[in-house]
């Protein structure tokens, strides 16, 4: 099955089934002699795991972490990292009923219509249990870039919930802010409006979506390829690539559309050409640190937005393998309501993958030896 692997020199494969016996990821390209806190991977785990509370799936999985090659007290061989956590909450027998059910808006009727078979419960490669093997694979990229590139910070945060929308300033959001509620949104009086939303579809049997915003701060200029490496372009599909999106856009975004030319472009000022965070070299960030696909210093900032939940516990309209009408009252399993507030850490873990990506091959071109 291809399709499972990401990122060019720091190249991550995950591997598992939401019900098989264990998911995780091989990491290709770490370089060696680097300090690698397998706590601080944990750490990122337990940031996503479900069965932290009444907003998310009640699946209990203590998410261990344990790492099988790559590392020698502490420290990378250079050779590849397999990081593997062990599905011991799984209940492949709640989904024995849909066995030959296309669940609506599922990846059911997809995944048999290219591989001619598919996992029956869980959703297989298409849940998001798969991303355990993306955040861990994150968690160590993030210690090896923090030391590469000190400063850098990956924060991201629960922007909107259905039609509830929070004021965040990307410039001054923090983590801790981020987490001190299990929404994981910042603002804490819409923090509380989107938990009673999501409670109140998690009672109705029904799902909500909304949007995830991002910022990317301290990361210095020069980031990106053109024309087909574009900074944003990797995020784009980075991003995309997570359950359950349905759109992205950075900077000003659609928002955009409904300027001019005059009232869009950012200015260059003559301060802020350190590259190093906030306005960067520009009056405005309306770009969204990114320039011609290549980052200019400034704050880079997304928003990424997340469909409603498939599995819903309402009746729904379906068809059977054979094409048959049936009604299927309501999708077994333990799923969110909101799959927003444990997305917050995978986006996060997305664009860390992106970063440190291109910032080794942006190595590997300085050190390409000069033309004849």
């Amino acid at each position: 099955m291809p399709g499972n692997s990401f990122g060019k020199l720091f190249r991550i494969t995950t591997f598992g089934e939401s019900h098989g016996g264990a998911v995780g990821v091989v990491i290709d390209g770490v370089p060696p002699r680097q300090a690698i806190d397998l706590d601080v991977v944990q750490q990122w785990l337990d940031r996503r795991r479900p069965g932290q509370g009444k907003l998310v799936s009640r699946r209990d999985e203590a998410d261990r972490v344990e790492c099988l090659s790559g590392l020698q007290d502490g420290m990378t061989l250079g050779t590849p990292v397999c990081l593997i956590v062990r599905n011991q909450d799984a209940r492949p027998g709640d989904y024995e009923s849909l066995r030959d059910v296309y669940r609506p808006s599922h990846a059911d009727y997809t995944t048999e219509a290219k591989f001619g078979i598919r996992a029956a419960s869980g959703g297989g490669r298409a849940s998001a249990r798969e991303t355990i093997g993306r955040v861990a694979a994150a968690a160590v990229a993030s210690q090896i870039f923090g030391r590469l590139v000190p400063g850098v910070e990956v924060i991201a945060w629960v922007d909107s919930v259905h039609q509830l929308r929070a004021n965040v300033d990307p410039m001054t959001v923090t983590t801790k802010s981020v987490d001190q509620n299990e929404v994981r949104c910042p603002d804490a009086m819409a923090a509380k409006s989107m938990a009673q939303a999501i409670e109140a579809a998690r009672a109705d049997g029904d799902s909500v979506g909304g949007v995830i915003g991002c910022v990317v701060r301290g990361l210095p200029a020069g980031l990106g390829d053109p024309v087909f490496d574009k900074l944003e372009a990797d995020l784009a599909k980075a991003l995309m690539s997570l359950p359950a999106t349905k759109g992205f856009e950075v900077g000003s975004g659609f928002g955009g559309t409904r300027m001019k030319g005059s009232e869009h472009n950012d200015a260059f000022v003559s301060g802020g050409f350190d590259g190093r965070g906030g306005a960067g070299p520009t009056a405005s960030n309306r770009s969204g640190g990114i320039q011609g696909g290549i980052s200019n210093g400034a704050a880079v900032t997304m928003r990424l937005a997340f469909k409603p939940v498939a599995s819903i516990g309402k009746s729904q309209h379906t068809v059977t393998k054979d094409k048959k009408p049936v009604v299927l009252s309501g999708v077994p399993g333990r799923h969110d309501p909101c799959v927003l507030p444990r997305a917050v850490p995978m986006v996060e873990s997305m664009v860390w993958l992106v970063l440190i990506d291109h910032y080794l091959l942006n190595i590997a071109l300085q050190s390409a030896p000069a033309g004849v």
